[in-house]
């Protein structure tokens, strides 16, 4: 029989059973490391930019030598000289002096603010007008503006995204060190599945699950072990249980998950390891199991594709994030619900949408097919005392 708990508390057990756990480190090169998680914090050791930079082409100035100009009385500046790209001016600013700098280039010494070009009259002979004030810092960067050295950059767990990429590359890192990416083992079980590329036969499915959470696996920055389907029987199954976790950091076996008879997965955990959640009060997701075996997160999920599909999202993908020392936190949108939906079965029910704007329209789904996912760029619960949700209530979406 299931002892159902919440989906909270099925996550506090997850956290608080494999919380604690991290992969080894190695060093990868810059170019590879996108979708990598941060190892270390990564601290500066130098100003960024290293210069006074100008944002436009214009001319540098001080800024007080436009205080009060106008279209009536412009301020007459001299043109000192001009910057060259790649650079440092050596000649320092003075009072009724203005500098030509392109777009990227250094600002001279004692320049504060840059003026665009269209804004520049030149009046010939070496002496320019400006007709508008402009304040300190216009259109332009100052040296250390974005680092100084000893600010911390990115922290350790950081999942790296391009513009971090960039950062480090504005700081001349050619290697860093980060996590080795998760062993995630997944093994679909059952009589009645084929792979995607068999001929389906009579009373036969194909295996949805097996691809479906290798995508999900690899989209998490971890790393997939695929098996062959195992027929539902214990002594094959603990074959490739055992098997698995030789080189596996997770584990996850779909399908044989519930109570029935030819569902051998809570027995053989129990026998080679510890249950620690076996039923889940949410729709769809009922039958799912955590646990352990060898010290190592075993997930049994139920064959339901759907219900997989959520029970990966919500328990298996945080840790795969925290065994990189990563608690990002499931990023959630407010919205109101264009019609009105109805829930009566005492545990949480997960709800697709598609989300436009804030507008969350559900979208009509059946039990195990996955396809109705597709069709969603959202969800959000339904908590288990409300008998549904009426037409413009404000929900949580969590996006997809």
């Amino acid at each position: 029989m299931f002892k159902v708990i919440s989906l909270s508390d099925a996550k506090s057990i997850v956290q608080s059973q494999f919380g604690h756990l991290r992969l080894s480190l190695e060093s990868t090169i810059l170019n590879n490391a996108i979708g990598r998680f941060l190892a270390k914090n990564i601290i500066s050791d130098e100003f960024v930019p290293a210069f006074d930079r100008s944002t436009v082409d214009g001319y540098a100035v001080i800024s007080r030598d436009l205080q009060g100009c106008s279209d009536s009385i412009p301020a007459i500046l001299r043109k000192a000289g001009e910057s060259q790209m790649g650079t440092m001016p050596a000649h320092r600013l003075q009072t009724g002096e203005c500098f030509y700098v392109p777009t990227g280039g250094a600002l001279p010494v004692g320049a504060d603010a840059m003026v665009m070009i269209e804004f520049v009259e030149d009046f010939g002979a070496g002496d320019f007008a400006f007709v508008k004030p402009v304040a300190p810092g216009a259109n332009m960067i100052f040296k250390g503006e974005d680092l100084q050295p000893g600010d911390q950059i990115l922290p350790v767990g950081k999942q790296l995204n391009p513009a971090d990429i960039g950062t480090l590359a504005s700081m001349g890192m050619t290697s860093l060190e980060v996590f080795k990416r998760p062993q995630v083992s997944i093994i679909s079980t059952g009589d009645e599945l084929v792979s995607a590329g068999s001929e389906l036969m009579p009373g036969k499915i194909r295996d949805v699950n097996t691809p479906m959470l290798a995508a999900m696996v690899e989209q998490a920055g971890a790393v997939t072990q695929t098996h062959e389907i195992v027929k539902d029987n214990r002594d094959l199954l603990r074959d490739a249980v055992t098997n698995a976790l030789k080189t596996a950091d997770v584990l996850m076996v779909s399908g044989g998950t519930s109570v029935g008879e030819h569902d051998n997965l809570p027995i053989l955990i129990e026998e080679l390891g510890e249950i620690f959640v076996h039923g889940i009060a949410i729709k769809p997701g009922k039958p799912t199991i955590i646990g352990k075996i060898d010290g190592k997160p075993v997930f049994g999920l139920p064959g339901n594709p759907v219900a997989a599909f959520f029970m990966f999202h919500s328990l298996v993908k945080p840790l795969l994030f925290s065994l990189s020392n990563n608690r990002s936190e499931q990023h959630q949108i407010k919205a109101n619900l264009t019609r009105a939906v109805p829930s009566n079965h005492g545990r949480e029910e997960v709800i697709l949408v598609r989300l436009e704007g804030d507008q969350a329209t559900p979208v009509p789904s059946k039990s195990g097919l996955i396809s109705t996912v597709s069709k969603a760029n959202g969800y959000f619960l339904i908590p288990r005392d409300r008998e549904g949700l009426a037409a413009g209530d404000l929900v949580n979406i969590i996006p997809l």
